[in-house]
């Protein structure tokens, strides 16, 4: 499974990234205006960063001016991913951009049926929102297995980017599944370490080494 950290904070990228975590970024205009810096400057800082796919995601809703954009930010650095909504305007700007041989992330995917399209469409990634899917009582791990299926049962290439992931089970549950990719928050990815047995243990351990007084250098 790839991960992708789904965050604008160079510092926490570059954290992650050193330990191998890191096989591609995630962004929105949003993320990045919390920076306080120009969009296009942040991300071809994360593109110098990492070498994995770094998603930028277009502000327009009309296919035309998305196409527009994406080729605008196509232009920051060859890993450069367009992401873009799952309405048809969305999936002709897909279309458009995958034919020219270009990556493209489909994002706001609540349905097997509108992944279906985007994987139709081209695109290189399909992004089903788990945690919004659980906001509204609904089980978002049971899009991630659906959409599993209907891919596997096609052969389709396009890759499950499972994205609103809000802890460390929505990504045990999206290996299970068999999701390509996860994004998260670093909060989410750093948790996945937690253990309260791992902790107890190490304390038992280090109580051990004190009273032993063993020392290695």
């Amino acid at each position: 499974m790839k991960f992708f950290v789904d965050t604008a904070e160079i510092d926490a990228i570059a954290e992650l990234n050193a330990l191998g975590m890191v096989d591609g970024v995630t962004t929105n205009p949003s993320l990045i205006k919390k920076s306080g810096r120009d969009i296009i400057e942040v991300t071809k800082e994360i593109c110098d960063l990492v070498d994995g796919p770094v998603s930028a995601e277009v502000t327009a809703t009309d296919a035309d001016t998305m196409i527009a954009e994406g080729r605008k930010l196509l232009e920051i650095a060859e890993n450069i991913a367009v992401k873009v909504p799952l309405t048809w305007d969305g999936l002709k700007a897909c279309k458009t951009l995958t034919d020219d041989g270009h990556m493209v992330n489909v994002t706001l995917c609540f349905s097997a049926n509108q992944a279906l399209l985007a994987a139709k469409a081209g695109a290189t990634f399909i992004s089903p929102f788990i945690g919004r899917l659980d906001d509204i009582n609904l089980d978002g791990m049971d899009l991630i297995e659906d959409i599993r299926t209907v891919y596997d049962n096609y052969g389709f290439e396009t890759e499950i980017l499972a994205a609103s992931i809000r802890n460390a089970n929505h990504v045990l549950e999206s290996a299970r599944i068999g999701a390509d990719v996860i994004t998260a928050p670093p909060a989410v990815i750093k948790s996945m370490i937690n253990h309260p047995l791992t902790d107890k243990g190490l304390d038992a351990f280090l109580a051990d080494i004190k009273a032993a007084n063993i020392k290695i250098l």
